[in-house]
C-alpha cells in the first residue's frame, strides 16, 4: 500500500476517535464501524499497531482503542524480557536501560512497545520501573521446536532464550506438527498472571535435524523477508531494460575511461567501479557507483520494499537481497563490457592525500575487467607472472592505486582514524550446509585499496552536501561515553599506558596512539578489546555530528545503493540537486521523511548484524560438535561473573564456566577484568594465552563449552603431534 494511502487511513481512525459519539472499541468493532472488508482486516491491524507504536493510540485494560493523552513525563520504550521473569526497557536517547522487576512486568512480552513509570530506587542501584501500558506487541510470531506432550495439545519451545515461557498450542491449531519439528507459531494470546501464552502453528520449517532448517529458523526468528511480492518482481522486470541512448542523455560519457570492479570471487552485485590516472604529482581518482535510483523510483512498490528491508543480509549460506536479483545482479550490477548508468565522484588528490578538487556527476560507464581481490593481491604482492600477463594493460593502474591507497591511509592515521584489525570469519560449507572450514577472513592489499577509495568518496560526498545545507542522511559515530573512557584510562595505567582527555572528551587520535603502542605486546588483545567496548555504535542520522572512529567531521554511505537503503536515498537527493529540482517543496519533503528513513535503516542494520552473527555462531557450534575432546590454544577474549571466554585462532569462541575452573573457588574481579582464585590467587586475565579442551556444544543456545585440559591430556597431545610429524 502506498505511503499516502496509509496516512489517509490513519487520519480517518484518529478523526473518528475525536468524535463525541466515539466509545472505546476493540479491533473487530472498529472494522465494522469503518466498514472494513474481510480481506482488508490485516491492513487495519497493521495501521492500528503503527498508531500504537507512534504513541497516537493507546489500549484500555480491556484491549479497546482510544486516542492517547499527551503527557510530558511518559517514558516509552522496548521491553526486553529475561527467562527468569523480570526484564528491561530500552528507551531511545537514554544511556542506561530500566530494570523491570517480575511483579512489575504486567503482561509485557519480549519486544513489546511499552509505557513505563519510574519506581523509587535506592542509591547506586539500577533505575527500576513498572510497565503501565502495552502500546504495541513487538512479536506476532515465535520460532521454536514443537513438543507434542499430549494427543490434545503441544508446546512450542522458543529458540529465543529471552522468552521464558513455552507457547501452548491446542492440537487443532498444530497443523499436524510432531515433536522435533521446527515451527513458526503465531501468538494468539500473550498470557498473563502465570497463564502461558497460546498460539497456532502457521508454518512447519522441517525437522530440527533437516539440512537448512537451522538457518531458516534464524531467518524466520528475525522476521527477515525471503520473498518479493509479484508486484515488486513484475516492476523490477519492467524497468530492467538495457541502457538506451535516451537513458544516456545529459550524462557524462566515461565509457572510454579505463576502470575496473574489484570484489570477492563470489560477489554478484557489483555496485562500485574505480578508475585512476596520475598527472604529475596529483591523482585523478574516480569512484563510480551504480545509479540504482534510475530503476527504483520514489514511492514505487520497489522503493517501499527496499526501504522496509533497509539492507541486504549476508548469511553464512545465502544472501537475502534488498532488491530483486533482476536489478541487483542484472542492470544495476556494474558488469564488465556493458554500458551502465552511474553516479561518479571524480576527485583530484594531491600527494598529501587531500582532495583538492572534486566533481559529482551522473555518468555512463563501461567497466573493462571484473577483478577479484585474489587476482589484484597476486599482481601487487605476489608478483605472479601469469596474473600480471593476463591483466598486463591494468598493472600500471593497480600500482598507482596501491600508492594512492597508502597515502590516503597515512592521512587518516595522522588525523587519528582508529583501525581495529579484529579478523572477520570466513565459513566454508559443503552442499548440505555443513561447515568444512572456519578461518579468519584475509584483509589484503586489494581489500584495503577498495576500502580506502570508498572511504574518501563517502567523505567527499558528505562534505559537499553538508556545505550546501540540504537535507541528507549521514553516517555518524558518537564520541565514547566519558565514564567508559575513564574506566579504560584507569585500567591501562596498570600496564604503564595513558590516554589524555579534555573536558571528559577523548580525541580518537588518543585511542589510535594507544592501539599503536600496544602492538605486538602481551596485553594487545586485552586492551584492544576493552577499547572497542568503550566505543558507541555507528548509525544513520539527518544531523552531521561527525564520525569518531574515522576521526572525520563529514561522512555518509554513498557507495552501496544495491545493498543499503541510505545510499539509495541520498543518490535520489544528489540527482535532484544536479538537475536543479531541489525546490522548497522537495526540501520540505525530504526534511519530513529522512528522520524515519535514518531510524529504520539503523534498526534494520542492527537486525541484519544480529542475524548474521547468529548464523555464524550456529555453524561454529556445528563445526566444534565434531571436535569434542580436541585441545586448542586460544586467547581469553572476555571475562564475566559466570565464566571465562576463550577465542581460538580460527575466530571460534567458547566459554569455561566458572565452576569448571580447576583447583579453587574463583570469583570475578570487575575492576581488573580478572577471574581470581580465592585460595591460590591464580588469575585468568583478558588477553592471556591458554590451552582449552572442547567439552560440549549446544545448537539450541548456540554455545560451546571449554574446560582446562589435564596435564596428562596435554602430554598426550604433544606425543600425538610428534607422531604425526614423524609420519
Amino acid at each position: 500500500m502506498e505511503h499516502k494511502e496509509a496516512d489517509k487511513r490513519k487520519k480517518i481512525i484518529l478523526d473518528l476517535m475525536e468524535e463525541e459519539f466515539y466509545v472505546p472499541m476493540k479491533e473487530k468493532e472498529l472494522a465494522v464501524m469503518l466498514q472494513v472488508s474481510k480481506e482488508d482486516r490485516v491492513e487495519l491491524n497493521r495501521i492500528l499497531n503503527e498508531l500504537l507504536a507512534e504513541g497516537k493510540l493507546t489500549l484500555t485494560k480491556k484491549g479497546k482503542f482510544i486516542k492517547a493523552k499527551k503527557s510530558q513525563d511518559q517514558l516509552i520504550g522496548t521491553f526486553i524480557s529475561h527467562p527468569k521473569g523480570f526484564g528491561f526497557v530500552e528507551i531511545e536517547g537514554r544511556e542506561d536501560d530500566l530494570y523491570i522487576p517480575e511483579n512489575a512486568v504486567n503482561g509485557a512480552f519480549h519486544k513489546d512497545t511499552v509505557k513505563v513509570a519510574l519506581l523509587s530506587t535506592q542509591n547506586g542501584k539500577r533505575q527500576e520501573a513498572q510497565v503501565i501500558e502495552i502500546l504495541a506487541r513487538g512479536m506476532k510470531q515465535v520460532v521454536g521446536i514443537f513438543d507434542k506432550s499430549n494427543k490434545n495439545y503441544g508446546f512450542v519451545v522458543p529458540d529465543n532464550s529471552k522468552i521464558g515461557n513455552d507457547i501452548f498450542v491446542p492440537v487443532e491449531r498444530s497443523k499436524g506438527a510432531v515433536s522435533g519439528h521446527k515451527v513458526v507459531c503465531e501468538i494468539t494470546d500473550y498470557g498473563k498472571n502465570n497463564r502461558k501464552p497460546e498460539g497456532k502453528i502457521v508454518e512447519i520449517l522441517g525437522h530440527v535435524n533437516d539440512p537448512g532448517v537451522d538457518i531458516m529458523s534464524i531467518v524466520r526468528g528475525y522476521e527477515l523477508p525471503t520473498e518479493f511480492s509479484e508486484k515488486v518482481l513484475h516492476q523490477a522486470e519492467n524497468v530492467a531494460h538495457d541502457v538506451s541512448e535516451a537513458d544516456m542523455a545529459g550524462r557524462r560519457d566515461l565509457r572510454e575511461v579505463q576502470m575496473v570492479t574489484i570484489d570477492g570471487e563470489d560477489a554478484k552485485d557489483l555496485d562500485d567501479a574505480v578508475s585512476l590516472t596520475k598527472e604529475g604529482d596529483v591523482y585523478k581518482l574516480g569512484v563510480h557507483i551504480a545509479d540504482v535510483t534510475n530503476y527504483v523510483q520514489e514511492n514505487s512498490a520497489l522503493d517501499w520494499e527496499a526501504k522496509k528491508r533497509g539492507t541486504s543480509v549476508y548469511l553464512v549460506d545465502r544472501v537475502i537481497p534488498m532488491l530483486p536479483h533482476t536489478l541487483s545482479n542484472g542492470i544495476c550490477s556494474l558488469n564488465a563490457g556493458v554500458d551502465r548508468l552511474a553516479l561518479s565522484c571524480l576527485m583530484t588528490i594531491n600527494k598529501k592525500g587531500e582532495v583538492v578538487e572534486h566533481d559529482i556527476c551522473e555518468s555512463v560507464i563501461r567497466v573493462d575487467r571484473r577483478m577479484s581481490y585474489t587476482s589484484v593481491k597476486k599482481i601487487l604482492e605476489d608478483r605472479d607472472e601469469a596474473e600480471c600477463k593476463e591483466y598486463e594493460e591494468l598493472v600500471p593502474m593497480f600500482e598507482e592505486m596501491k600508492e594512492l591507497a597508502g597515502i590516503l591511509r597515512e592521512k587518516r592515521r595522522k588525523r587519528g582514524s582508529i583501525d581495529f584489525d579484529f579478523p572477520e570469519t570466513k565459513i566454508i560449507l559443503d552442499r548440505q550446509g555443513h561447515p568444512l572450514e572456519i578461518k579468519p577472513y584475509d584483509r589484503n592489499v586489494a581489500t584495503k585499496i577498495i576500502e580506502d577509495f570508498m572511504l574518501i568518496a563517502n567523505e567527499t560526498v558528505a562534505q559537499h552536501f553538508y556545505w550546501m545545507e540540504l537535507p541528507f542522511v549521514y553516517r555518524t559515530h558518537d564520541n565514547p561515553d566519558p565514564e567508559k573512557i575513564a574506566k579504560l584510562s584507569t585500567f591501562i595505567r596498570n600496564f604503564g599506558y595513558s590516554i589524555k582527555s579534555k573536558q571528559e572528551e577523548v580525541h580518537p587520535k588518543e585511542l589510535q596512539k594507544l592501539l599503536a603502542s600496544i602492538e605486538d605486546t602481551p596485553e594487545e588483545a586485552l586492551i584492544s578489546r576493552l577499547t572497542l567496548r568503550s566505543m558507541k555504535q555507528a548509525k544513520y542520522t539527518v544531523e552531521c555530528t561527525g564520525h569518531f572512529g574515522l576521526a572525520c567531521q563529514f561522512y555518509c554511505h554513498f557507495t552501496s545503493p544495491i545493498r543499503r537503503y541510505p545510499d539509495l536515498q541520498i543518490h535520489r537527493i544528489i540527482k535532484e540537486q544536479l538537475r536543479g529540482r531541489l525546490n522548497e517543496t522537495r526540501i520540505a519533503h525530504y526534511n519530513d521523511i529522512l528522520p524515519d528513513v535514518a531510524k529504520n535503516a539503523s534498526e534494520m542494520e542492527r537486525r541484519a548484524d544480529e542475524a548474521e552473527r547468529e548464523t555464524d555462531k550456529l555453524k561454529k557450534v556445528e563445526y566444534m560438535e565434531e571436535r569434542i575432546g580436541e585441545i586448542y590454544e586460544g586467547v581469553i577474549s572476555s571475562i564475566t561473573a559466570w565464566g571465562v571466554y576463550v577465542e581460538l585462532p580460527n575466530t571460534i569462541e567458547g566459554m569455561i564456566h566458572v565452576s569448571m575452573l580447576p583447583g579453587d573457588y574463583f570469583y570475578y574481579d570487575e575492576e581488573a577484568y580478572e577471574m581470581v582464585g580465592q585460595a591460590t590467587g591464580r588469575k585468568y586475565k583478558l588477553g592471556e594465552t591458554i590451552k582449552v579442551k572442547v567439552n560440549a556444544t549446544d545448537k539450541i543456545s548456540r554455545t560451546i563449552d571449554f574446560v582446562i585440559p589435564e596435564d596428562w591430556e596435554l602430554e598426550e597431545e604433544i606425543d600425538d603431534k610428534s607422531a604425526k610429524a614423524d609420519r
